[in-house]
């Protein structure tokens, strides 16, 4: 049996593993399977994971995106530079990083921009959010982080300096961070929805529930608004490339 599977800290919000069962039955793959790894210390558990030789390829996801890098034996060019890792492919005992969170975004983004999207808030700084300035940069779109605390050398603001001025410079919002994914439904980040036009691009990361309160607040005011389905499928099928490209070696 080949065991593939994804590394979070609480998973049962993931679509990741009814994604691939799916996937391997409408495929018709056989002797496979996709598990959820819940981990609370890696320290203990990784080792653990890394003897099991029927594991042949893993997802990583919120928070572990940054923190398993030092477990990896090896990172791609593009890992090194986001700082982040949500694919490991595991070839004959090593584990190597890959960020498919590049494409997957780059690809499920692109499809609403206009012109005039020059400008873009990414709420969040953890590994997902390293991705998304990525593909950003690539855009040579302008961005600025967004957190809870300030941080002038790293270009982040906080949510609390956000106000109409800066709601209209930037038209592009991108929510990197869990608020809002299910059961937390009624939250959102906190934002001055009021300021939003029809000239707004709102994308949303999460993808449960399919239309987050960030992403509804935003529509009603008439942005154009993206979930992350799109993103995990593409990212889920890049990974699947990954890890089968050992296997026809």
């Amino acid at each position: 049996m080949k065991v593939y599977g994804l590394i979070g800290k609480t998973l049962h919000h993931s679509f990741s593993a009814r994604y691939f069962s799916e996937k391997f039955k409408t495929e018709q793959i056989t002797n496979c399977q996709y598990l959820n790894f819940e981990l609370k210390d890696m320290k203990q558990e990784i080792p653990a994971l890394k003897k099991n030789p029927e594991i042949k390829g893993l997802n990583i996801t919120i928070p572990y995106k940054t923190e398993i890098i030092p477990f990896l034996d090896e990172l791609t060019d593009e890992c090194q530079q986001v700082n982040a890792c949500n694919c490991i492919k595991i070839d004959n005992g090593k584990w190597i990083g890959y960020n498919t969170d590049i494409a997957g975004f780059e690809q499920s983004f692109t499809s609403h921009l206009k012109p005039y999207h020059k400008k873009a808030l990414v709420l969040g700084t953890g590994g997902a959010s390293n991705a998304v300035a990525f593909v950003l940069q690539k855009l040579n779109i302008d961005f600025l982080k967004v957190s809870r605390r300030k941080n002038e050398l790293s270009s982040v603001i906080s949510y609390d300096e956000i106000n109409e001025a800066v709601m209209k410079e930037f038209q592009i919002v991108i929510n990197t961070t869990p608020v809002g994914t299910s059961p937390n439904i009624d939250e959102c980040p906190d934002l001055p929805y009021q300021f939003i036009t029809d000239k707004h691009y709102f994308f949303d990361l999460v993808y449960n529930p399919p239309k987050t309160l960030f992403l509804s607040r935003a529509e009603k005011q008439g942005a154009s608004i993206e979930n992350g389905e799109n993103m995990l499928a593409i990212q889920a099928e890049e990974s699947w490339k990954i890890w089968n490209e050992k296997l026809e070696q």
